[in-house]
């Protein structure tokens, strides 16, 4: 992963405009802040997510009948997928994947403990990349997609992401958590809190190419910019150099001017309409839909019909 890291971030400040994936954001320090930022009295993802799930779990739950699998794309902090090991009957096996081992590793260890019985059989793997899953068991394979991650792709990627998932989950159903379009206002205050946690979470990237990569990134001349861009109904967040300075990484010295940026992560935000439309295009029947009083955030249920019906 260091070297992944180093080669994707020296590409990034050789190419103009600077891109760089936001996976690069969770090394321990990051999924720190990141769990904070979550906590925040603006960022209405995460609380309105985890209402949807404990309203409707049950409804899930009878979907997805007894002794399913579940899959879940990019193991988080196991808040919510446990209300599915909890409410859904007899789950057979719980599939984690996840890039980072050792995180997938406590993941396993604690659920183990927790739900006695359970399979838990982590998968070490970048999941926007091609899988390979143990053969299924009996019960049907149900895949979890939380925290609107589908809207860290660009339109492309996320076709990609769910084309794929759609293969692997045959016979089975994604359950795919994703933010709606809404009032600019409140987009703009969820990734510019007043606290400053998501400014920091944004800086440490930087701090950790610091950490793991020996560059020299003074974070104190960045300034964090986050903006939802209307146009394109995403959040787009920046790192923006605020003067001329020179970087070293890797051997290389590289200048960044003032007023340039590094472009760290686009957060798309959908309409019902354009996910149903997009999981169609992916090879999905489109399902049931739950929201919250508000229609700030979505979870659906996305059939993969069998390979003969597909």
């Amino acid at each position: 992963m260091t070297d992944e890291f180093a080669r994707d971030l020296l590409v990034a400040l050789k190419e103009r405009p600077h891109r760089i994936s936001p996976k690069y954001f969770y090394d321990a320090e990051g999924s720190r802040l990141f769990d904070l930022i979550c906590e925040l009295p603006e960022y209405y993802p995460t609380r309105t997510e985890l209402g949807i799930l404990e309203r409707s779990v049950a409804e899930m739950a009878a979907l997805a009948g007894p002794g399913a699998e579940i899959v879940e794309f990019g193991a988080g902090s196991l808040r919510k997928v446990r209300l599915l090991l909890q409410a859904f009957d007899a789950p057979a096996r719980y599939l984690p994947i996840d890039i980072s081992g050792d995180h997938l590793r406590d993941a396993a260890a604690f659920l183990r403990r927790e739900f006695a019985g359970l399979e838990v059989q982590p998968v070490v793997a970048d999941y926007t990349r091609t899988l390979q899953l143990p053969p299924a068991g009996r019960g049907r394979r149900i895949g979890f997609f939380p925290g609107s991650t589908i809207g860290n792709f660009t339109p492309e990627e996320a076709l990609a992401f769910l084309g794929g998932a759609a293969e692997l989950l045959r016979g089975g159903a994604l359950l795919l958590g994703v933010d709606l379009v809404k009032d600019p206002q409140l987009l703009h205050a969820a990734y510019n809190d007043a606290q400053g946690v998501t400014a920091a979470f944004n800086l440490n990237l930087l701090a950790r190419a610091n950490r793991e990569l020996g560059a020299n990134f003074v974070l104190p001349q960045f300034a964090h910019y986050a903006f939802y861009n209307a146009p394109l109904q995403r959040i787009e967040m920046h790192l923006v150099s605020r003067t001329r300075q020179a970087v070293a990484l890797g051997g290389e010295g590289l200048v960044l001017e003032e007023g340039e940026s590094l472009h760290t992560e686009n957060s798309y935000k959908f309409t019902m309409t354009g996910v149903r439309t997009l999981a169609q295009r992916a090879g999905f029947r489109p399902g049931p839909i739950w929201t919250d009083p508000e229609n700030l955030f979505s979870v659906h249920w996305l059939h993969a019909p069998p390979r003969s019906q597909a």
